[in-house]
Protein backbone atom coordinates (compact mmCIF):
# COMPACT_ATOMS: atom_id res chain seq x y z
CA UNK A 1 0.00 0.00 0.00
CA UNK A 2 3.07 2.32 0.79
CA UNK A 3 4.48 1.68 -2.39
CA UNK A 4 1.63 2.05 -4.75
CA UNK A 5 1.04 6.03 -2.77
CA UNK A 6 4.79 6.20 -3.02
CA UNK A 7 4.77 5.39 -6.90
CA UNK A 8 1.30 7.45 -7.45
CA UNK A 9 3.35 10.41 -5.57
CA UNK A 10 6.52 10.09 -8.34
CA UNK A 11 4.35 9.68 -11.27
CA UNK A 12 2.23 13.13 -10.57
CA UNK A 13 5.59 14.81 -9.82
CA UNK A 14 7.13 13.33 -12.97
CA UNK A 15 4.25 15.07 -14.77
CA UNK A 16 4.19 18.70 -12.55
CA UNK A 17 7.37 19.10 -12.80
CA UNK A 18 8.09 19.70 -16.02
CA UNK A 19 4.80 20.95 -16.55
CA UNK A 20 4.94 23.75 -14.35
CA UNK A 21 8.75 24.49 -15.42
CA UNK A 22 7.82 24.83 -19.24
CA UNK A 23 5.18 27.21 -18.10
CA UNK A 24 7.18 29.19 -16.16
CA UNK A 25 9.90 29.36 -18.76
CA UNK A 26 8.31 29.43 -22.03
CA UNK A 27 5.17 31.27 -21.31
CA UNK A 28 4.74 35.31 -21.74
CA UNK A 29 3.14 36.71 -18.50
CA UNK A 30 -0.51 37.25 -19.56
CA UNK A 31 -0.66 33.41 -20.28
CA UNK A 32 1.50 32.40 -17.15
CA UNK A 33 -0.84 34.36 -15.26
CA UNK A 34 -4.32 32.77 -16.93
CA UNK A 35 -2.32 29.04 -16.06
CA UNK A 36 -1.75 30.29 -12.28
CA UNK A 37 -5.41 31.87 -12.22
CA UNK A 38 -6.56 28.07 -12.92
CA UNK A 39 -4.15 26.53 -10.00
CA UNK A 40 -5.63 29.29 -8.04
CA UNK A 41 -9.48 28.22 -9.00
CA UNK A 42 -8.99 24.96 -8.08
CA UNK A 43 -7.34 25.91 -4.64
CA UNK A 44 -10.34 28.47 -4.52
CA UNK A 45 -13.23 25.21 -5.04
CA UNK A 46 -10.87 23.89 -2.21
CA UNK A 47 -10.85 26.18 0.14
CA UNK A 48 -14.20 26.80 0.05
CA UNK A 49 -14.82 22.98 1.24
CA UNK A 50 -12.59 23.84 4.10
CA UNK A 51 -14.52 26.87 5.51
CA UNK A 52 -18.00 24.90 4.82
CA UNK A 53 -19.42 25.31 1.92
CA UNK A 54 -20.54 21.61 1.02
CA UNK A 55 -23.18 22.46 -2.03
CA UNK A 56 -21.52 22.52 -5.62
CA UNK A 57 -23.48 25.64 -6.40
CA UNK A 58 -22.00 27.12 -3.33
CA UNK A 59 -18.73 26.37 -4.01
CA UNK A 60 -18.63 27.26 -7.54
CA UNK A 61 -19.90 30.35 -6.56
CA UNK A 62 -17.24 31.46 -4.01
CA UNK A 63 -15.31 31.07 -7.37
CA UNK A 64 -16.61 34.27 -8.92
CA UNK A 65 -15.04 36.47 -6.68
CA UNK A 66 -11.50 35.32 -6.25
CA UNK A 67 -11.36 34.90 -10.56
CA UNK A 68 -12.46 38.78 -9.84
CA UNK A 69 -10.15 39.37 -7.63
CA UNK A 70 -7.37 38.31 -10.09
CA UNK A 71 -9.12 40.43 -12.70
CA UNK A 72 -8.66 43.21 -10.65
CA UNK A 73 -4.85 42.63 -9.67
CA UNK A 74 -4.01 42.39 -12.88
CA UNK A 75 -5.55 45.59 -13.99
CA UNK A 76 -3.52 47.08 -10.95
CA UNK A 77 0.28 45.68 -11.82
CA UNK A 78 1.22 48.53 -13.89
CA UNK A 79 0.11 51.02 -11.53
CA UNK A 80 2.82 50.77 -8.75
CA UNK A 81 0.60 49.08 -6.51
CA UNK A 82 1.46 45.45 -6.02
CA UNK A 83 4.22 46.31 -3.72
CA UNK A 84 2.00 47.76 -1.37
CA UNK A 85 -0.65 44.89 -1.47
CA UNK A 86 1.95 42.71 -0.85
CA UNK A 87 3.19 43.85 2.10
CA UNK A 88 -0.74 44.54 3.35
CA UNK A 89 -0.22 40.77 2.79
CA UNK A 90 2.87 39.97 4.24
CA UNK A 91 1.19 41.66 7.32
CA UNK A 92 -1.45 39.77 7.58
CA UNK A 93 0.89 36.26 7.40
CA UNK A 94 3.06 37.84 10.06
CA UNK A 95 -0.22 37.46 12.35
CA UNK A 96 -1.06 34.34 11.45
CA UNK A 97 2.12 33.33 12.02
CA UNK A 98 1.89 34.66 15.55
CA UNK A 99 -1.41 33.59 16.14
CA UNK A 100 -0.71 29.60 15.51
CA UNK A 101 1.54 28.68 18.72
CA UNK A 102 -0.98 29.96 20.76
CA UNK A 103 -3.75 27.39 19.92
CA UNK A 104 -3.83 24.53 22.52
CA UNK A 105 -7.07 23.03 21.29
CA UNK A 106 -8.21 22.31 17.94
CA UNK A 107 -12.14 22.75 17.96
CA UNK A 108 -13.78 20.99 15.18
CA UNK A 109 -15.86 23.33 12.94
CA UNK A 110 -19.44 22.93 11.97
CA UNK A 111 -21.17 24.85 9.09
CA UNK A 112 -20.23 27.67 7.20
CA UNK A 113 -17.65 29.76 8.72
CA UNK A 114 -17.39 33.27 6.88
CA UNK A 115 -14.68 34.27 8.35
CA UNK A 116 -12.51 31.56 6.48
CA UNK A 117 -14.26 32.77 3.09
CA UNK A 118 -12.78 36.00 3.69
CA UNK A 119 -9.31 34.67 4.64
CA UNK A 120 -9.38 32.41 1.78
CA UNK A 121 -8.73 35.84 -0.91
CA UNK A 122 -5.85 36.61 0.81
CA UNK A 123 -4.50 33.06 1.04
CA UNK A 124 -5.70 32.13 -2.70
CA UNK A 125 -4.96 35.92 -4.54
CA UNK A 126 -1.88 36.58 -2.79
CA UNK A 127 0.59 33.68 -4.43
CA UNK A 128 -1.08 34.50 -7.61
CA UNK A 129 -0.20 38.30 -7.02
CA UNK A 130 3.52 37.27 -6.30
CA UNK A 131 4.76 35.03 -8.72
CA UNK A 132 2.36 37.07 -11.53
CA UNK A 133 4.45 40.41 -10.66
CA UNK A 134 7.89 38.66 -10.05
CA UNK A 135 7.42 36.85 -13.69
CA UNK A 136 6.77 40.63 -15.29
CA UNK A 137 10.13 41.72 -13.70
CA UNK A 138 12.10 41.81 -17.37
CA UNK A 139 13.94 38.55 -18.66
CA UNK A 140 14.82 37.35 -14.88
CA UNK A 141 11.31 37.18 -13.92
CA UNK A 142 10.61 34.35 -15.21
CA UNK A 143 14.08 33.04 -13.07
CA UNK A 144 12.61 34.28 -10.63
CA UNK A 145 9.87 32.48 -10.55
CA UNK A 146 11.45 29.11 -10.62
CA UNK A 147 13.68 30.20 -8.22
CA UNK A 148 11.11 30.44 -5.63
CA UNK A 149 9.35 27.32 -6.59
CA UNK A 150 12.42 25.11 -6.41
CA UNK A 151 13.14 27.06 -3.06
CA UNK A 152 10.03 25.70 -1.85
CA UNK A 153 10.42 22.31 -3.32
CA UNK A 154 13.98 21.74 -2.03
CA UNK A 155 12.62 23.29 1.74
CA UNK A 156 9.86 20.88 1.60
CA UNK A 157 12.33 17.70 0.70
CA UNK A 158 15.04 19.12 3.40
CA UNK A 159 12.27 19.20 6.61
CA UNK A 160 10.74 15.64 5.28
CA UNK A 161 14.03 14.04 5.14
CA UNK A 162 16.04 15.73 8.10
CA UNK A 163 12.69 15.16 10.19
CA UNK A 164 12.56 11.86 9.04
CA UNK A 165 15.86 10.83 9.81
CA UNK A 166 16.56 13.32 12.72
CA UNK A 167 13.65 14.58 14.76
CA UNK A 168 12.14 14.05 17.28
CA UNK A 169 10.54 17.54 19.47
CA UNK A 170 7.65 17.82 17.39
CA UNK A 171 7.01 21.46 16.00
CA UNK A 172 3.42 21.96 16.61
CA UNK A 173 1.78 18.39 17.48
CA UNK A 174 -1.71 20.19 17.64
CA UNK A 175 -1.94 21.13 14.15
CA UNK A 176 0.72 18.75 11.79
CA UNK A 177 2.21 15.82 14.32
CA UNK A 178 4.47 14.74 11.82
CA UNK A 179 6.60 18.20 11.35
CA UNK A 180 9.57 18.74 13.87
CA UNK A 181 12.44 21.41 14.77
CA UNK A 182 14.76 19.17 12.94
CA UNK A 183 12.48 19.10 9.73
CA UNK A 184 12.27 23.21 9.93
CA UNK A 185 15.75 23.40 10.46
CA UNK A 186 16.99 21.60 7.49
CA UNK A 187 14.29 23.21 5.90
CA UNK A 188 16.23 26.81 6.76
CA UNK A 189 19.36 25.61 6.27
CA UNK A 190 18.16 24.40 2.57
CA UNK A 191 17.31 28.49 2.19
CA UNK A 192 20.39 29.48 2.72
CA UNK A 193 22.32 26.85 0.34
CA UNK A 194 19.65 27.54 -2.82
CA UNK A 195 19.76 31.38 -1.67
CA UNK A 196 23.48 31.29 -2.32
CA UNK A 197 22.40 30.55 -6.48
CA UNK A 198 20.89 34.08 -6.62
CA UNK A 199 23.14 35.82 -5.37
CA UNK A 200 25.78 34.52 -7.67
CA UNK A 201 23.10 34.35 -10.56
CA UNK A 202 22.71 38.13 -9.64
CA UNK A 203 26.11 39.10 -8.96
CA UNK A 204 25.37 41.00 -6.00
CA UNK A 205 27.62 42.84 -3.53
CA UNK A 206 28.38 41.39 0.10
CA UNK A 207 25.42 43.38 1.75
CA UNK A 208 22.43 43.24 -0.42
CA UNK A 209 23.64 39.31 -0.94
CA UNK A 210 23.14 39.29 3.21
CA UNK A 211 20.12 40.98 2.89
CA UNK A 212 18.53 38.22 -0.59
CA UNK A 213 19.93 35.30 1.74
CA UNK A 214 17.77 36.79 4.60
CA UNK A 215 14.70 36.72 2.40
CA UNK A 216 15.00 33.51 1.34
CA UNK A 217 15.60 32.05 5.00
CA UNK A 218 12.35 34.04 6.01
CA UNK A 219 10.30 33.17 2.78
CA UNK A 220 10.67 29.36 4.34
CA UNK A 221 10.09 30.16 7.82
CA UNK A 222 6.61 31.88 6.06
CA UNK A 223 6.35 28.54 3.59
CA UNK A 224 6.04 26.50 7.20
CA UNK A 225 3.24 29.03 8.57
CA UNK A 226 1.21 28.27 5.40
CA UNK A 227 1.94 24.68 5.95
CA UNK A 228 0.56 24.83 8.99
CA UNK A 229 -2.49 27.32 9.01
CA UNK A 230 -3.77 24.78 6.30
CA UNK A 231 -3.31 21.82 8.37
CA UNK A 232 -5.15 23.68 10.97
CA UNK A 233 -8.02 23.92 8.88
CA UNK A 234 -8.02 20.65 7.63
CA UNK A 235 -8.02 19.07 11.25
CA UNK A 236 -10.48 21.14 12.51
CA UNK A 237 -12.93 19.58 9.22
CA UNK A 238 -11.78 15.84 9.90
CA UNK A 239 -9.66 15.74 6.82
CA UNK A 240 -6.22 14.35 5.95
CA UNK A 241 -6.31 16.32 2.23
CA UNK A 242 -7.98 19.13 0.74
CA UNK A 243 -9.04 17.09 -1.96
CA UNK A 244 -8.00 14.26 -4.31
CA UNK A 245 -7.27 16.52 -7.43
CA UNK A 246 -3.16 15.09 -7.70
CA UNK A 247 -2.71 11.64 -6.91
CA UNK A 248 -0.34 10.51 -4.14
CA UNK A 249 -0.44 14.04 -3.38
CA UNK A 250 -3.89 15.46 -2.63
CA UNK A 251 -5.44 18.60 -3.47
CA UNK A 252 -4.14 21.81 -4.60
CA UNK A 253 -4.08 23.42 -1.87
CA UNK A 254 -2.07 20.75 -0.15
CA UNK A 255 0.53 21.81 -3.59
CA UNK A 256 0.37 24.85 -3.10
CA UNK A 257 -0.24 25.88 0.71
CA UNK A 258 3.73 26.25 1.34
CA UNK A 259 3.64 28.72 -1.52
CA UNK A 260 0.68 30.99 0.27
CA UNK A 261 3.03 32.72 2.72
CA UNK A 262 6.06 32.33 1.22
CA UNK A 263 5.61 33.88 -1.83
CA UNK A 264 4.47 37.96 -0.86
CA UNK A 265 7.35 38.12 1.08
CA UNK A 266 9.76 37.03 -1.22
CA UNK A 267 7.82 38.77 -3.98
CA UNK A 268 8.44 41.70 -1.67
CA UNK A 269 11.87 41.14 -0.04
CA UNK A 270 13.05 41.23 -3.40
CA UNK A 271 11.64 44.26 -4.44
CA UNK A 272 12.45 46.09 -1.78
CA UNK A 273 16.50 45.08 -2.72
CA UNK A 274 15.19 46.17 -5.90
CA UNK A 275 16.17 42.84 -7.71
CA UNK A 276 14.66 41.92 -10.75
CA UNK A 277 13.29 45.69 -11.59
Amino acid sequence: MVGSALRQRAATAALLIPLTVAVVLWLPTPAFALCFAVVVLFGAWEWAALAGLAATRARTAYLIPIAAGMGLLWQTLGAGWSPWVLAGLSLWWWWVALTLPRIRVVEPLRGVTWRLLGSGSLVLLGPWLALVYLHGLGRNGPLLVLFLLVLIWIADSAAYFSGRRWGRVKLAPMLSPGKTWVGAYGALASALIWGLLLVWGLALSWDRALLALAVCVVSVAMSIVGDLYESLLKRRRGLKDSGRLLPGHGGMLDRIDSLTAAAPFFALGLTLLGIGS
